[in-house]
């Protein structure tokens, strides 16, 4: 949620960053009205208080001297009502100014790349060329049939459509690449492993800003207000809201996994085959809490950390800065992770890693206290997924695969398969 006193003050600024979005100004203009509706009402209310502070004090004297107090008793009753009147509606505007604070973005960081769409994004960096096979390539779908390690339509009579069944090596390749992830994290980046609730309240949706713009993308369980976790970021950020943290603390560094659930309500007809958009995948996320002053910094080192399972499975990806138009709703910047998919010639999406500043923080009321001046102030959350396992897996059966159908597993995974080479 953004500063109301930062829109209040640098309106101009505000409104240009959100601009770069491309989607309009959110409704920063009424919020400037509601915003002077409160300061007024507030400027009432205390003027109010004043004469009845005065007066009461001016009550004891008038009795002491004989004098008739009704007409100024009659008044100061007046007076209580109106003044509660108006704090009752104090409130209401309170509700009201917060629920359209709710339904702004983030303001995206200086230097956000101008563009509307994921075309206009910039690449930054490349890991490795993309493979040339000496035969046609199949997709990742055809191999896990062929093989027998990934079942759809076995999946869709028992859940539906964009759900899959892992079988055998399949499954054990998923489960192995949770493992890995976790592993790596832990043990080579610092991460402190953390397992959630795979639900969550609604006050966690808000505070990470799933809610309440993208209500109709996730799985709502409405006879507990719960919510299925659309990504492991919303249950982990949320571990420490209405908390004030000790600077001392700072980074705390968090590695999940959870099974993540999606509508994909707006995403008919993309990517409607294989293991690319699915209901319900798995995921290992990674996400930090910092001091503003370093937030960057971490961001730097959690995409390091990120790209560092792709460069250890030996897949080819590149990096990319999202332009404003693709910044996500609560991002103030963000790096995309893109492994190269020969079935669709070209580099698709695997892991985004965002700064979000202090924007879930002020929802979510996630504080520190600054060793040198104590005061509190809002942390910055930094948030990367360490990759999507699900399309982890589709990016090795397509970049493994063999001429002969088997698929080759990872050098780094072998491990996990008792030396064996080939997934037949």
């Amino acid at each position: 949620m953004l500063d109301i006193k930062r829109i209040r003050e640098n309106f101009e600024d505000v409104k240009g960053r959100i601009a770069l979005r491309g989607k309009g100004d959110f409704g920063l203009e009424s919020i400037i009205v509601k915003d002077k509706e409160r300061r007024d009402i507030l400027q009432k209310v205390e003027q109010m208080k004043n004469k009845q502070k005065l007066a009461s004090k001016e009550i004891p004297t008038l009795k002491k001297e004989g004098k008739d107090t009704s007409k100024l008793m009659e008044s100061l009753k007046k007076l209580s009502e109106n003044i509660k009147e108006l704090d009752d509606k104090v409130k209401i505007v309170d509700i009201e100014l917060k629920n359209m604070l709710l339904a702004i973005p983030n303001m995206p960081v200086d230097g956000t790349p101008v563009g509307n769409s994921d075309e206009d994004n910039i690449e930054v960096k490349k890991f490795m060329e993309p493979n040339v096979f000496d035969f046609e390539p199949k997709a990742h779908w055809d191999i896990g049939q062929n093989l027998d390690i990934l079942d759809f339509e076995r999946a869709t009579k028992i859940a539906g459509s964009r759900f899959t069944v892992y079988k055998g090596t399949g499954a054990k390749l998923e489960r192995t690449l949770i493992n890995f992830m976790l592993d790596l994290h832990i043990e080579e980046h610092g991460f402190i492993e953390v397992m959630t609730p795979f639900m969550v309240n609604r006050d966690a949706m808000i505070g990470t800003g799933q809610l309440p713009k993208f209500e109709d993308d996730m799985f709502h369980i409405p006879s507990k207000d719960f919510f299925l976790v659309p990504t492991a970021e919303v249950p982990v950020t949320n571990l420490y809201m209405n908390e004030i943290l000790s600077e001392d603390e700072l980074p705390i560094c968090h590695t999940a996994y959870t099974p993540c659930f999606r509508k994909e309500a707006g995403s008919a007809g993309r990517d409607t085959r294989g293991l690319i958009r699915q209901h319900q995948f798995n995921k290992v996320e990674l996400v930090k809490f910092a001091r503003p002053e370093n937030s960057y910094d971490e961001l730097e080192k959690l995409l390091l950390s990120a790209e560092d399972v792709l460069k250890r499975l030996e897949l080819p990806y590149r990096v990319v800065k999202l332009c404003g138009g693709d910044l996500g709703f609560s991002s103030a910047m963000t790096y995309d992770i893109e492994v190269w998919m020969p079935s669709y010639n070209r580099y698709v999406e695997i892991s985004s890693c965002s700064n979000f500043e202090d924007y879930q923080a002020r929802r979510a009321n996630i504080k520190y206290r600054d060793n040198s001046t104590k005061k509190v102030k809002y942390v910055h959350t930094i948030n990367g997924s360490g990759l999507a396992v699900g399309r982890t897996v589709a990016a090795i059966l397509e970049n493994y695969q063999q001429a002969d159908g088997s698929v080759k597993i990872p050098k780094i995974l072998k491990p996990y398969f008792n030396g064996k080479d080939y997934i037949k």
